[in-house]
């Protein structure tokens, strides 16, 4: 894991595994008590890259792609996918119209989004698909128990309208007997039963996130949704590492070592002098720093396999780049320093450095910025080997 294996003109990578989101994909569906599966792949498909992320779980059986904004939805449309897809982050006078023509599937929560839906499919010329979401305990977007019989009776007189789905999101999945979990279910339950008896044939009920398909079966309904756990990220400690959930992490985080120096004992390194040499050392110069997505948090903290040794970040993260005290262990200008990835070579993973930063798998990945050029491996599906 020390040897020159960047490209010379590589100073970081995020080299993506697409063969083992395709088998993130396939483990999460032989769990999910036979429902549909959505991949979710908002926010640049959790930092990993939308379409590419996309192409590769629909080849593992994905039925449904999830975005959170509209813009995503249609960028993907724009790539050329066709299946069913939904987007449920809406503000007011956001392109419904667009997303109409474009067969996605649309969130509504509220009676202006449904006025809203309602306008744009009109003047579309065309039936909009779209899916109530139920507020049942979460307290974010989503219909109140109290508001919800005026949604659901509004959207089955609009004839504009096709009610396609009903769904929920848990608010505490990821923590294994939380009471909130039944309450939410038993609240779900009560509100897409009142739907249907109102005469709502929906071809999707769904409530699962990530945590949800691994641990509460009574949840997988229709479809799941899972996100950071296809990226093969564990959605909580308490439910597992990746390894014992049987996932595989996709994103490697690398980059080539910019220099390295002898510096006496007593020295400084990095803004506010928080590291000081303890005796006559080396230095080494990782090039990644908070603009690149690498938490501030984690300074002095942060794990960093370099020189076949695991070495925490000496000092502050700053914007562009760290510093790691090889403690005296020759490593050279060009050498590989792997930040996270699987864990297969002593590497730590996007887990560690959520510990490091006091926070959460997700904001690690997901945080990786633009600067960092992503790097697609294994991008043929089994069919096509």
């Amino acid at each position: 894991m020390t040897a020159k294996t960047l490209a010379p003109a590589e100073r970081a990578r995020a080299e993506i595994d697409l063969g083992a989101l395709r088998a993130n994909v396939r483990t999460l569906r032989a769990r999910s008590s036979g429902a549909l599966l959505m991949a979710v792949v908002k926010a640049d498909a959790y930092g990993h890259g939308a379409v590419p992320c996309a192409r590769a779980a629909r080849q593992a059986g994905a039925a449904w792609l999830g975005t959170a904004t509209p813009q995503e939805a249609l960028a993907l449309r724009a790539a050329g996918d066709r299946g069913r897809m939904m987007c449920w982050l809406w503000t007011p006078g956001g392109p419904w119209r667009e997303a109409i023509e474009a067969d996605i599937d649309v969130s509504v929560s509220g009676m202006w989004a449904l006025r809203e839906v309602t306008d744009a499919a009109r003047a579309a010329g065309r039936t909009a698909r779209i899916q109530l979401k139920a507020d049942t305990g979460l307290g974010r977007n989503g219909c109140q128990p109290a508001d919800w019989p005026e949604l659901v009776h509004a959207a089955l007189a609009t004839p504009e309208v096709n009610v396609t789905g009903l769904w929920s999101h848990l608010a505490c999945a990821d923590e294994p007997g939380h009471p909130s979990i039944a309450a939410q279910l038993s609240v779900f339950q009560e509100m897409t039963a009142f739907a249907r008896k109102a005469g709502a044939e929906p071809e999707v009920r769904h409530i699962a996130n990530s945590p949800a398909t691994l641990t509460l079966p009574e949840a997988h309904y229709d479809l799941v949704r899972t996100g950071i756990a296809m990226y093969g990220i564990s959605p909580a400690p308490e439910l597992g590492t990746s390894r014992e959930l049987g996932l595989r992490p996709v994103m490697t985080l690398s980059a080539s070592v910019a220099l390295t120096k002898q510096v006496p004992a007593g020295h400084g390194v990095s803004y506010g002098h928080h590291y000081v040499t303890e005796h006559e050392t080396t230095l080494g110069l990782v090039p990644l720093g908070y603009a690149d997505g690498i938490p501030r948090h984690a300074s002095g903290r942060g794990p960093v396999l370099v020189g076949g040794k695991v070495r925490t970040a000496a000092g502050r993260i700053a914007m562009d780049q760290f510093v790691v005290d090889l403690e005296g262990d020759r490593v050279e200008p060009g050498d590989r320093a792997v930040l996270f990835g699987p864990g297969d070579h002593g590497e730590p993973t996007a887990e560690d450095w959520a510990r490091a930063a006091d926070t959460i798998g997700y904001e690690i990945v997901t945080r990786i910025g633009s600067r960092v050029p992503r790097v697609y491996v294994n991008e043929c599906s089994d069919d096509d080997e």
